[in-house]
């Protein structure tokens, strides 16, 4: 097996011969992945390289109408501020990064969120109770799932909806 690890910022394409001779086989890499284990099959296998730190992939930016009022709503949930714009606001979970972005060129949807985020916390009644007194809108009451959360889901000010959970089996032992 020819072991190829050739990062592909540079490279279009990566002969995979076996033994080093030239066997015309050629793959095509993409930016930021990496060839490895060359299996026999003619096939290779794509690795993506780390690029940053997992807490800053898959990052969400949430468009608020109201900056103020949706960063007070987030700080009043537990989420940590980070730093703040004119017009843009990083805050944190458990070193995980939440954008909100003010937008007042775009219109925003009725009644129903079109996604949510789930927020994993150790005791999901606790979480429950604080929404509540906030008087935050409540989209899914808190209930046992059959995917093994205790959960519910809330819609921030602008509709985005938050999923705060407790595993099941965390919370019975």
């Amino acid at each position: 097996m020819n072991l190829a690890a050739i990062h592909a910022d540079d490279v279009t394409h990566v002969d995979v011969s076996a033994g080093g001779g030239a066997s015309g086989k050629k793959v095509k890499t993409c930016v930021g992945f990496l060839i490895a284990n060359y299996h026999s099959e003619d096939r290779a296998q794509f690795i993506m390289t780390p690029y940053v730190h997992p807490t800053e992939q898959l990052v969400v930016e949430i468009y608020v109408r109201d900056l103020k009022r949706s960063k007070a709503f987030y700080l009043q949930l537990g989420f940590d501020l980070l730093s703040e714009k004119e017009r843009f606001v990083m805050l944190a979970w458990e070193d995980h990064r939440l954008f909100l972005e003010e937008r007042n060129d775009i219109s925003f949807p009725a009644n129903f969120s079109q996604a949510n985020v789930r927020i994993m916390v150790s005791d999901v009644d606790e979480f429950w109770k604080r929404v509540v007194e906030m008087k935050a809108r409540v989209t899914n009451p808190i209930a046992d799932r059959a995917y093994g959360l205790r959960d519910f889901t809330i819609a921030d000010p602008d509709g985005f909806g938050l999923r705060f959970g407790s595993w099941l089996s965390r919370i019975s032992e």
